[in-house]
C-alpha cells in the first residue's frame, strides 16, 4: 500500500467517524432538547477512538399522589424526550413505556380526586 492509499483510507475512516458522531449526537441532542431540566448532559460512548453510541440520562419522576398533575406533566416530558429522535432505540421505547405507565397511574389518582371533590 502506498502513501496515497493510506491517506485515502485514513480520510475515509475520519469521514465515517464524523458521520457516526454526527448521527449519534443528533439523536442524543433530540432527547436533551425535549427533556429539558429532567435530562443530564449528552454523553458519547467511544470504543478504540470510534463513537459507538451515546446516552442522555433522564429522571423518571416518582408518583406524587398529592400532585398528580405534576407527575403527569413530568411523565409526558419523559415520553416526549424518549421519542424525540427520528430513530428511537429499543431503550428509548422502554423509557417511554415506563413513563406512560406512570402517567396512567397519576391520571387514575387525579380522576379519583376529581370524583371525590365532585361528590364532596
Amino acid at each position: 500500500m502506498n502513501f496515497l492509499n493510506i491517506s485515502a483510507f485514513k480520510s475515509q475512516q475520519y469521514a465515517l467517524i464524523r458521520k457516526n458522531l454526527s448521527e449519534i449526537y443528533t439523536h442524543e441532542r433530540a432527547h436533551k432538547a425535549k427533556g429539558g431540566s429532567l435530562t443530564g448532559p449528552v454523553v458519547i460512548d467511544w470504543e478504540n477512538g470510534i463513537p459507538v453510541g451515546g446516552h442522555v440520562s433522564i429522571s423518571l419522576p416518582k408518583l406524587n399522589p398529592k400532585n398528580p398533575q405534576k407527575t403527569i406533566d413530568n411523565a409526558q416530558t419523559v415520553i416526549n424526550s424518549a421519542m424525540a429522535p427520528a430513530d428511537p432505540s429499543a431503550q428509548d421505547y422502554k423509557v417511554a413505556n415506563q413513563a406512560k405507565a406512570l402517567k396512567r397511574q397519576a391520571l387514575e389518582i387525579q380522576n379519583k380526586q376529581k370524583r371525590i371533590d365532585y361528590y364532596a
